[in-house]
């Protein structure tokens, strides 16, 4: 391995896990809904008997992968993993079946009551650890204060409150401008950081329509593609939007491989569940984790967020600790890595690793 490529891989977990790699005891596919006839996979791992573990991914649209059941003890916990509506191995899929279909009835009230249906499906009866990270720490948030009889504990990374600017921040940036001046600081964003990257994201949208990205982006989403050019203009652009999310995720992007954010199924999915749920504002009244963090003063919450996070800046971590603070509570745990976004960075694993370690358990 060249210095370069040391380099490239340096905040990315290697060796720093602390449980290996295992098979799923199990998995399936649950009917939650019907026209359409939502289907959520799922898997387990570990201990069938341990303390259970309900595990949220992000995005919307993010999907999970058996790595994730790396953060636990598996002698110890029971954990489920399951890919959330319209994604993964959950059917229907946005790359599969189309938005049209997919998309339909599609909100975070839908996701809350899934997390509840599969709950029952699997006989978890009382309090369940529950861990998110990004998209999945809002919908740990929203699903404890919805359910928090059972809630035993609250493990999140990379905060994310959803609000207007914090999409701006990632979306929106100079975009505006960028004809003029694509290296002006017009405003703050993650283009500051990753300029190169965010040209390719500007560049899908024409400039005239660059006042508003999400908007442009998610008005290719919705065009109803009756030719060939159409189609290959909506693949590029969600994988665009895919790449872009995917290379900023990591505080050292590996420039030569965008990995599954490239693969067009996955980006079709993926591009078009944010988008979906952007454009409608998470599903959620504004400031609704806030407003409501009173309903989870009393469950441990533990909090790791990477310092140098360009998806979802520190300041939503001080936010809802702030709004922990005047409910009369603080987090049991809160950890800032020397990392960026990706619960894959070697100081986020190893914190969230630790963390799991020492709940103590359940009752």
């Amino acid at each position: 391995m060249t210095d370069l490529s040391r380099l490239q891989s340096a905040s990315t977990v290697t060796d720093e896990w602390s449980y290996p790699q295992a098979e799923a005891n199990r998995s399936g596919l649950l009917q939650v809904d019907e026209a359409p006839d939502h289907k959520l996979y799922w898997e387990e791992y570990g201990n069938p008997d341990g303390e259970p573990v309900m595990f949220l991914h992000g995005g919307p649209g993010g999907a999970c992968a058996p790595v994730m059941a790396r953060f636990f003890d598996p002698a110890r916990y029971r954990v489920i993993l399951f890919d959330q509506r319209g994604c993964g191995k959950s059917v229907p899929t946005v790359a599969a079946a189309g938005p049209e279909v997919a998309l339909v009835r599609n909100t975070t009230d839908h996701l809350v009551n899934d997390i509840e249906a599969l709950r029952g499906a699997l006989g978890i009866e009382g309090p369940m650890h529950v861990f998110g990270g990004s998209w999945g720490s809002t919908l740990a948030l929203v699903y404890a204060i919805r359910h928090p009889a059972h809630v035993a504990s609250l493990i999140l990374r990379g905060i994310f409150l959803g609000a207007p600017e914090d999409l701006h921040y990632m979306y929106q940036g100079n975009a505006a401008s960028f004809a003029e001046s694509p290296y002006g600081l017009a405003a703050p964003g993650s283009y500051v950081t990753y300029p190169d990257e965010w040209k390719a994201f500007v560049e899908v949208i024409p400039a005239s329509d660059r006042g508003d990205m999400m908007a442009a982006y998610k008005a290719i989403f919705d065009m109803q593609a009756t030719t060939q050019e159409q189609r290959d203009l909506q693949l590029r652009a969600a994988i665009a939007w895919s790449v872009w999310e995917g290379t900023i995720s990591n505080m050292i992007p590996k420039d030569d491989d965008p990995g599954k954010f490239g693969e067009p199924d996955f980006a079709l999915s993926f591009a078009q569940l944010e988008a979906h749920y952007f454009a409608n504002a998470l599903f959620l009244e504004p400031d609704y984790i806030v407003r409501n963090i009173g309903k989870v003063a009393a469950i441990p919450m533990h909090i790791v967020h990477g310092r140098f996070d360009q998806i979802c800046p520190l300041t939503q971590a001080s936010r809802l600790v702030d709004a922990l603070a005047a409910a009369g509570a603080t987090p049991a745990t809160y950890v800032k890595t020397n990392a960026g976004h990706s619960a894959m960075e070697a100081q986020t694993a190893i914190a969230l690793t630790a963390i799991m370690d020492a709940l103590p358990p359940i009752g």
